[in-house]
């Protein structure tokens, strides 16, 4: 990373580390409590960001290579597939899986909106803007999904044990096993396809890069002719 970039890159990563601390904090002040916050996938990909970020910023200080580019962009996607699903699906009226939105008290609203809008922003941001282009493949769409697929076996089991799910439509007691596969699989193909869409802006900013305008060439510098050449037009 060039040292133009390289503050810009640290402030940034930083204040996704303290958008995940303020929103784990200030949404355990309402009814929820910390451990109580764990089993929800939102959770658990804006603690995944906030590390990545914090270790990111510290490569950039140090002036260390940066994090595989397939392990960030693996956590792009979680973070862009929780406020995706959040305003899309668990927030909206339209929904078929709205969640009723309580109301929440000025701390507890903030922290939502840090955990489900900021920090997906702040971390699609230094995606888009300090990480390496042009290496991502389209099979890596695929390799993602395996985090959102151990998720779905993780809730499914805590499930059985406790009798509540964190997401309506992984609710096994509410749509049966039957249900939640269809609606699991209509969440991969979407998530797989984010995927692919990640992938395919990383070559187009691969390839805007590569084709910025070069620098002009130097003015070539006169060469004088010959000493012989300058000897014969001199005499006469």
């Amino acid at each position: 990373m060039t040292p133009r970039r390289r503050l810009p890159a640290i402030l940034l990563r930083l204040a996704v580390v303290l958008a995940v601390l303020a929103g784990i904090v200030l949404t355990a002040l309402g009814p929820a409590t910390a451990t109580g916050l764990l089993p929800y996938f939102t959770v658990q990909s804006n603690v995944a960001v906030g590390v990545l970020a914090g270790y990111g910023a510290w490569c950039a200080l140090r002036d260390r290579p940066e994090p595989p580019s397939v392990l960030k962009g693996a956590v792009t996607l979680y973070i862009t597939i929780t406020g995706t699903v959040y305003h899309l699906v668990l927030a909206n009226p339209a929904s078929p899986f709205a969640m009723a939105q309580p109301d929440r008290q000025p701390g507890e609203w903030w922290g939502n909106q840090l955990l489900h809008t900021v920090v997906p922003l702040l971390a699609v941001a230094d995606w888009a803007l300090f990480d390496r282009r042009g290496r991502l493949r389209p099979r890596y769409a695929a390799w993602w999904l395996a985090f959102p697929v151990g998720y779905l076996v993780f809730a499914l089991v805590r499930g059985l044990i406790v009798g509540s799910y964190p997401y309506p439509f992984i609710d096994a007691g509410e749509l049966g096993y039957d249900g939640v596969a269809v609606s699991a699989v209509g969440f991969a193909a979407v998530f797989w396809l984010l995927g692919l869409l990640f992938v395919g802006v990383d070559r187009l900013l691969a390839r805007a890069g590569r084709t910025e305008p070069a620098e002009p060439p130097a003015a070539a510098e006169p060469v004088e002719p010959p000493v012989a050449q300058r000897e014969t037009s001199g005499s006469g």
